[in-house]
């Protein structure tokens, strides 16, 4: 059966599709695995470029997360502001957490004394 691939899923020759929530699903765990495998092949050398990478990340992602809070003085309290309030609180804790760890790598290449 031939299969086109399209950029919002997978769509069979017959007409069929498949459903949005097991393509977002596989997409998920792919992406996990992946994951998995490419920071558990990272040296020590490379650990504070890609803290500071991920602290970029981090960054954008906390805007995204204060418009979904924002989303709460529009329409009161709903699930996407209480996502976007635990989103606010975990990416704070990364980025801070980055950039301690950051400055403690760093200090170990600083001449004592």
């Amino acid at each position: 059966m031939e299969m086109i691939i399209m950029a919002g899923g997978v769509i069979m020759a017959g007409g069929a599709g498949v459903s949005p929530v097991v393509f977002q699903l596989t997409v998920f765990v792919l992406a996990i695995f992946v994951g998995y495998y490419v920071v558990w092949s990272v040296t020590p050398a490379l650990h504070t470029p890609l803290m500071a990478v991920t602290n970029a990340i981090s960054s954008v992602i906390i805007v995204g997360a204060l418009v979904a809070v924002s989303s709460a003085a529009a329409g009161g309290i709903n699930l996407p502001s209480g996502f976007g309030f635990v989103a606010t609180l975990l990416c704070a804790v990364n980025i801070f957490g980055g950039f301690l760890v950051t400055q403690r790598m760093l200090a170990m290449y600083k001449k004592k004394g």
